[in-house]
């Protein structure tokens, strides 16, 4: 009889071919997807053909997405692009995204059904951990590790210990998945979790849509983890039908499971975070910043660019304008988030509120391009990290918000929760 395991023990067992596995143990394990950008793919293509590999194992599992630099920003990116495009066509890749047909890949994996519960996914960016909202174990991997995968279809890995996190009550209506997440980090640190898969759950996270869970398993790297996931349930069954393209394997952790830590967390007393430079756990109550002045204001990235994000943000912002002091930018995840955007007019609310928008492109976020920030200047980012220097010069400074917030940032020109200009 195997020992009672938590989900991503029981996925990871699957993936090497074990009845059980324990905390602790060295596996190979199997791979159903590897995944790289234009920053990454070119340090693992070097690395893959250095080895004197030809062949990647199953081009239909090898994923390549231009996101970081595109448009191309300057001969460097195009540089790194033209790579990948290359060796994309010369492998003959089935899922190679660039321009006009690509998106920010945490957000286009998922929707055009790539990644499905149960999966075992590396990719060279360390918030791959963001599929683990559909029950799969993703991680981030460097490039070298992501040549093997290329070449072997398998990983090498440690399987890690799991804290269990459970968010029981109901939020404020302005509290969302990223709160949570700011809040959870907040509390335990940016090592509160290293090397261990952080599983949310509890009440709020099964009420919890699937783009809020996208955002929480984003930044469980933000805390140190391995990875970031949500037992799949109704709510993932419903987003996977009709787009995912392999059949789910729908794990749950067992009541017996042995986790490292249980942490338990009421929703009802958490209000909307922000978290201050220079660390995504230098967090407070957005409240408690009121009246420090903003100069740009980014609402996207891979943590925060779904629909959802930006219904919140076009909620605050519908018959408002930005304030003339701040620069206020908005950046679709993907085409198809665009498109939806456009339908239910979004855009043009946004376009009314005299925020730019932008195709799909994690651009400020890095510090890339469209949004990077002068000395002295601060910005409120629905994105995952604040480091010094993250979006620009050294002395300019990252707050880190869910949409809700950034957008009443946006419209008061001050740090500001939705009440304030909604009034």
């Amino acid at each position: 009889m195997t020992r009672p395991m938590t989900v991503t023990e029981k996925i990871l067992a699957r993936a090497s071919g074990q009845d059980e596995v324990r905390p602790g143990d060295f596996i190979n394990a199997r791979l159903d997807l590897a995944l790289a950008n234009d920053i990454t793919a070119p340090l693992a293509i070097r690395e893959f053909e250095a080895a004197g590999l030809t062949d990647v194992w199953d081009p239909e599992r090898v994923v390549m997405v231009c996101d970081h630099f595109v448009p191309n920003k300057d001969i460097k990116s195009a540089e790194q692009s033209k790579l990948v495009r290359d060796f994309a066509r010369r492998q003959g890749l089935a899922n190679f995204f660039d321009v006009g047909r690509m998106g920010i890949e945490h957000v286009i994996l998922p929707e055009k059904g790539l990644v499905v519960p149960g999966d075992v996914v590396i990719g060279a960016d360390s918030h791959t951990c963001t599929y683990g909202a559909l029950g799969a174990f993703a991680t981030g991997v460097g490039s070298t590790d992501l040549a093997a995968g290329m070449a072997t279809g398998e990983v090498w890995l440690r399987v890690p210990e799991t804290i269990r996190f459970n968010y029981e009550g109901e939020p404020d209506h302005y509290v969302t998945g990223k709160d949570f997440i700011l809040y959870t980090i907040g509390m335990i640190g940016v090592d509160g979790a290293l090397y261990s898969a952080m599983e949310f759950g509890g009440e709020a996270i099964r009420n919890l849509s699937m783009d809020g869970r996208f955002t929480m398993c984003n930044m469980a790297i933000e805390a140190g983890a391995k990875n970031g996931i949500v037992e799949p349930d109704a709510v993932t069954g419903e987003y996977c039908r009709g787009r995912a393209r392999r059949e789910p394997v729908m794990a749950r952790s067992d009541e017996e499971a042995e986790y490292a830590r249980v942490v338990d967390i009421d929703v009802a007393a958490i209000e909307p975070q922000v978290a201050r430079p220079h660390l995504p756990s230098n967090t407070v109550a957005a409240a408690e910043l009121a009246g420090l002045k903003i100069d740009q204001v980014v609402i996207g990235s891979c943590t925060n660019g779904r629909i959802e994000d930006l219904r919140m943000a076009a909620a605050v912002l519908k018959g408002r304008r930005a304030h003339p002091d701040v620069r206020t930018i908005v950046i679709p995840g993907s085409q198809q988030v665009y498109r939806q955007a456009m339908k239910e007019g979004l855009i043009d609310i946004f376009i009314e509120a005299e925020a730019a928008v932008s195709t799909p492109t994690c651009g400020p976020c890095l510090g890339g391009h469209m949004g990077i920030l002068a000395a002295g200047e601060r910005a409120v980012s629905t994105t995952n990290r604040n480091f010094v220097g993250r979006m620009g010069h050294v002395d300019s400074e990252v707050y880190l918000a869910g949409p809700y917030v950034a957008a009443a940032t946006a419209v008061a020109g001050t740090v500001a929760v939705p009440e304030e200009v909604l009034a």
